[in-house]
């Protein structure tokens, strides 16, 4: 693991099945999040957390802020003691960033791909 401390494989199980029960859990709000579970199941949790934090606008974050949920979050799931371990300090401060920073700003609009061409 580029950067990262030492896990278990155990703990990456874990937290591979705690992504994926991320899904569930969004929906039981209204909000299903099909991209981000099917790049979960591509990819494996640990995996797919290290690329997506680094992706504004691909966790579901602002929604999760809309419903109060913040806790629910990949980013905050990332935070957590026992899964630390599995990133490196970089991944984990900007998680932490994201969720301060989103938290903070509580931003109403939805956070979308920019086009890269105006149309």
């Amino acid at each position: 693991m580029r950067g990262s401390r030492v896990a278990s494989p155990a703990v990456e199980v874990r937290f591979h099945k705690e992504m994926m029960g991320l899904y569930d859990r969004f929906a039981g709000l209204g909000f299903r999040p099909v991209l981000l579970r099917r790049f979960v199941l591509l990819n494996g949790g640990v995996a797919a957390a290290k690329e997506l934090v680094f992706k504004p606008g691909t966790t579901g974050l602002e929604r999760l802020l809309d419903a109060g949920k913040a806790e629910l979050s990949m980013e905050a799931l990332m935070l957590r003691p026992e899964y630390q371990p599995l990133f490196s300090e970089l991944e984990l401060k900007e998680a932490s960033q994201r969720l301060a920073s989103a938290t903070r700003s509580r931003s109403r609009g939805r956070l979308q791909v920019q086009p890269t061409q105006p149309k």
